[in-house]
């Protein structure tokens, strides 16, 4: 399998920024195969100032948003500043370019400024605008003509998708999609078929579609304290993955409400951050939502459990995985357990069946 790594980082001042290098170097060492950076301007440090610094400190890994949106970046901002990324970044090992563009309807970037998630058509029409900035070096936005004339290389585009509209959206026009919506046997097949669904709508094969799977984790030999640690991003993932509507993504009839519940009160001021009494981490608990929601969308536990877990998403197609860590405590050597207990132990990747 190919296990990519999600990190968060709050410093890049010159006291900071050396250690920053660092991971991302050891990240790197350890063998996973890409390093992606979450893109929220009001939690965390600019991302693209940041994705530079991951560039000129690492040679090997792929290097992507995960994820940036289409309403806080103008499409013309957003293929330029990822192309420079691709420049800095330089080719990996095989000669082919290391960076990718990672799309999604967006979260705390655009919920922080009172702004709604994108809809389906503004994301198609951002996406069909890169690709032909990149193609052509001009494009439709908005009813304006655009223009981006210096890569000389296109970016590929990748897409964020949940429901079943925009996991179809990325089967038809997306060079890559990142699945968010569970590791449930039904939801990992209906997630396949539904990108099978449009790139066969577009006339495309559907191997095509490079399909990575976004998984949060906690390592512990304690599996109970390793989700306690992790409760906030339970209630982050419900609240993000089920926003648009609950139907087509194989909740429970009896746990809808809980989460339409947990939506209503989500705080997005306190996104993914831990402590015991951040509402975000209440609400998992208060609404009985810890288990349905632990066991849908992450993996948590002692490293027996990640190989058999990850063992077991192989055999359905799953190869490619983008692991986000939400614990609180001893993140590094986590990732070191994580890269020499588990990753060794996994089966070769193999295609995945759409």
């Amino acid at each position: 399998m190919d296990i990519a790594t999600l990190v968060i980082n709050r410093d890049i001042d010159p006291q900071h920024r050396p250690d920053f290098e660092a991971r991302v170097r050891s990240l790197e060492e350890l063998g996973f195969a890409g390093i992606a950076m979450p893109d929220s301007q009001s939690l965390w440090p600019e991302m693209y100032v940041q994705m530079s610094i991951m560039a000129m400190a690492t040679e090997r890994v792929t290097l992507w948003p995960a994820t940036t949106n289409p309403l806080t970046r103008h499409p013309a901002v957003s293929a330029s500043a990822i192309a420079s990324i691709d420049q800095l970044a330089g080719p990996g090992p095989d000669g082919a370019g290391r960076v990718w563009f990672n799309l999604g309807s967006g979260d705390s970037a655009v919920y922080n400024l009172g702004l709604q998630g994108a809809r389906l058509a503004a994301t198609r029409e951002y996406i069909i605008a890169m690709k032909d900035l990149y193609l052509k070096g001009e494009a439709t936005w908005q009813g304006d003509r655009i223009r981006l004339t210096w890569p000389s290389r296109r970016v590929p585009i990748y897409l964020t998708a949940e429901g079943p509209k925009t996991l179809q959206l990325a089967g038809e026009l997306a060079d890559g999609v990142l699945v968010g919506n569970g590791l449930q046997p039904e939801v990992v097949a209906d997630a396949l078929e539904n990108i099978a669904i449009g790139a066969r709508r577009a006339g495309r094969d559907p191997s095509e579609v490079d399909v990575w799977w976004f998984v949060k984790w906690n390592m512990d030999d304690d599996r109970a304290r390793a989700v306690h640690e992790a409760r906030m991003t339970l209630t982050a993932s419900a609240n993000h993955a089920f926003r648009f509507t609950l139907e087509g993504k194989h909740i429970p009839d009896e746990l809808k409400d809980p989460i339409r519940r947990l939506q209503d009160q989500y705080v997005f001021s306190e996104h993914e951050a831990h402590g015991e009494s951040m509402r975000n981490a209440e609400l998992v608990t208060e609404l009985g939502l810890m288990d349905y929601l632990s066991e849908r969308f992450t993996i948590c536990g002692p490293p027996a459990d990640f190989t058999k877990k990850l063992t077991e998403l192989s055999a359905l197609g799953v190869n490619k995985v983008l692991m986000a860590f939400f614990g609180e405590t001893d993140r590094d050597a986590k990732h070191e357990r994580l890269a020499t207990e588990v990753l060794p132990q996994l089966p070769a990747s193999s295609p995945a069946t759409t």
